[in-house]
Order: structure tokens, then C-alpha cells, then sequence
């Protein structure tokens, strides 16, 4: 059940969330998809790997509906006329969706985005004010929206869990070029956090999502950090 947030500035919330509420960001799906992901390294890309079965679609959405403009212009990875659409829906602080940007994007990417099979859409759906103020951050870099966004998934238990999260995010922060004066004036932006918060709630309310990661793959719905293997498996069905 998605809980509403309070009012109050995200930049003073950092200090006040308890350092474990990151591990209620993902549901018992994402820890299931968890579970079977591989910890150990990859094979060789020599090694043949076993087939992998597509899993099965859990429910449909309207395609069309799911593309319409919301509170905030979607960011996009990919051609708009690729085959395949991808809609993601995650949460800054959830650590499955930080596994599935690691280990699945960058192959997801190179099979699929790179050479124009298919579009990653990246929608906010933070659980908590650490989320909201990441997301936010992303926001505010501008054109930099997917490398600040990689940048906090990599760096994720350098400040989604520590007892300072404003100064772990501000050091992050001024590597992507912001000073201490944008990254407050990000931080206390009301109509950006009120629009982050847009986007989940239509997330929740129009197409149910209520985990993270949840995958809309040309409108089947898809929750929990899939490998490339199983997206390859979904994707390739539908090309």
C-alpha cells in the first residue's frame, strides 16, 4: 500500500528518515526476481548460455493511455519509433531496481536500445524522501537525467541509508556540476516534488503499480528486476 508523504521540504525530510526505510522500497516480487539473479559474475559471452524462458505477462495496460503526457515530459533512452516499448517504474532508494540498472541496462541497452529494437521510458515512483530528492536531483541536471540517475543507483548505499543524506547526496551532487546553491534550490523546488509525487500517483492510480521495479513491455505488465535473459526472451517474442 503506497503511503501519501508529508508536505514538508524533501531537503529537510533527509535528515529525518531512518537509515533501514530503504529495505521497504521493493516488494516481494523484486526480492523474488532478486533471488534469482546470479550474484557470481557472468559467463564469457563465448560460453553458450541456456535458453530462457519469457515470463509470463502479470495483466495488460492501455498503450496508448500509458504514453500520455503526465506531469513531468518523460525521459527516454532510444528511438520514439522503436518496435518495443519499455516503460519503467522505480523508486531512487528500492536496491532491486539499482541491480536491475547495474547488471541488466547496459546489455539491455547494447542488444536493444543501441540498435533501435527498442525505448526505455524511466518513470519516478519513490516510496520515500530520499527517492523523491533523488529523482529530484536527476531532474534538475538537465539534459544529465540518466547518467545522475546511474550515477545513484551505483552510488546507492553511499546515501539511501546513511544518517546524513543531505550531505552524501550534496557530494554527489557537485560532481555533477551542481554548487550548494542549486542543489537546495532543487531540494525546495514545491512544483517539482509536488510533480515527482504526479507521476507515482498516476502510476498507481491509472496502471496499479505498486512495487518497483514494474516493467510495461509494449503494454504487458512485468514487476521485479528482470535479467537480460528474460527480457531478451520477452522482447525478442515481440520483434
Amino acid at each position: 500500500m503506497i503511503r501519501p508523504l508529508s508536505r514538508r521540504t524533501v531537503l529537510s525530510s533527509l535528515l529525518a528518515v531512518p537509515a533501514g526505510l530503504v529495505v521497504a522500497a521493493c516488494s516481494d516480487s523484486s526480492d523474488k526476481a532478486m533471488a534469482e539473479t546470479p550474484a557470481a559474475p557472468a559467463e564469457p559471452a563465448a560460453a553458450a548460455a541456456p535458453a530462457v524462458e519469457a515470463p509470463k505477462s502479470q495483466g495488460s495496460v492501455n498503450m496508448a493511455k500509458l504514453l500520455e503526457e503526465g506531469a513531468l515530459p518523460d525521459q527516454m533512452l532510444g528511438n520514439a519509433d522503436a518496435p518495443v516499448t519499455i516503460v519503467e517504474y522505480a523508486s531512487m532508494t528500492c536496491p532491486h531496481c539499482a541491480h536491475f540498472h547495474e547488471t541488466t541496462l547496459p546489455e539491455l541497452k547494447k542488444k536493444y536500445i543501441d540498435t533501435g529494437k527498442a525505448r526505455l521510458i524511466l518513470r519516478e515512483f519513490p516510496f520515500d524522501p530520499r527517492a523523491e530528492a533523488g529523482f529530484m536531483l536527476a531532474r534538475c541536471s538537465g539534459d544529465k537525467y540518466f547518467p545522475m540517475v546511474d550515477v545513484l543507483f551505483k552510488q546507492q548505499q553511499n546515501w539511501a541509508s546513511v544518517q546524513n543524506a543531505k550531505d552524501a547526496l550534496l557530494q554527489i551532487s557537485k560532481l555533477a556540476g551542481f554548487s550548494q546553491e542549486s542543489f537546495e534550490a532543487c531540494l525546495t523546488d514545491q512544483k517539482l516534488l509536488d510533480d515527482v509525487r504526479s507521476v507515482q500517483k498516476r502510476g498507481a492510480d491509472e496502471f496499479k503499480v505498486d512495487s518497483t521495479p514494474t516493467f510495461f513491455i509494449n503494454g504487458n505488465t512485468y514487476k521485479g528486476a528482470l535479467t537480460i535473459e528474460e527480457m531478451s526472451a520477452i522482447i525478442d517474442g515481440m520483434l
